[in-house]
């Protein structure tokens, strides 16, 4: 069942989350993964802190999202990502009727 990635992200340094941001796109790739949502404007309807970021990544299954999320090649790059940011971040099955 198909499996989401979402992600608020709040931007600590721009610049060095940038270097992280621009790594991740192949390795998303890699593993079968593709982004439904990057970046843009954020509109808060409910809820507080709003984050500067939200991105939404959509894979073939839980699976495949938890084997990209703790990637040899994900895991490299995500310390630029904890140091430039914070964030929350939910894996969420599908919906299947």
């Amino acid at each position: 069942m198909t499996a989401y990635i979402i992600n608020e992200i709040w931007i600590t340094d721009l610049e060095d989350f940038q270097t992280y941001a621009v790594q991740v796109p192949p390795i998303i790739d890699k593993y079968g993964g593709r982004y439904v949502v990057r970046g843009g404007p954020v509109v808060m309807v409910d809820g507080e802190p709003e984050p500067d970021r939200v991105v939404v990544l959509e894979f073939p299954s839980v699976e495949q999202a938890r084997a990209w999320r703790t990637s040899p090649e994900y895991t490299a790059v995500l310390p630029i990502r904890n140091r430039s940011s914070t964030s929350r971040v939910f894996i969420v099955e599908g919906y299947k009727p």
